[in-house]
């Protein structure tokens, strides 16, 4: 059986001060997802339709505003999600990342 373990890394804001950050893998988040309905195929949706993107004729899509909410963090294949900063997404509420740089 395989287990999955999760660790918890800090991150130091402009202000100096230490804040969790929560990194999993798709499978993980669709787990702590799963009673919103969020399974790996939907999550992997989300990512792909995260940023702006062309059609056929050119036309520009609209993101849905994911990656402006950072929770997307790519390492060459390997992708990873903040675990909070989707949960924001996921809830509509704005993104946080001015209020950061302003503190």
């Amino acid at each position: 059986m395989k287990t999955t373990t999760t660790p918890t890394a800090t991150s130091t804001a402009t202000t100096g001060t230490a804040s969790p950050c929560w990194i999993v893998t798709v499978d993980v988040l669709a787990s702590i997802y799963a009673d919103a309905g969020k399974t790996p195929s939907a999550i992997r949706a989300d990512i792909f339709k995260a940023e702006d993107r062309l059609n056929s004729r050119g036309d520009r899509i609209a993101g849905n505003g994911l990656a402006a909410h950072g929770a997307v963090i790519r390492r060459g294949r390997k992708v990873l999600l903040d675990v909070h900063r989707y949960g924001n997404w996921l809830a509509g509420q704005p993104p946080q990342q001015a209020a950061e740089g302003a503190a």
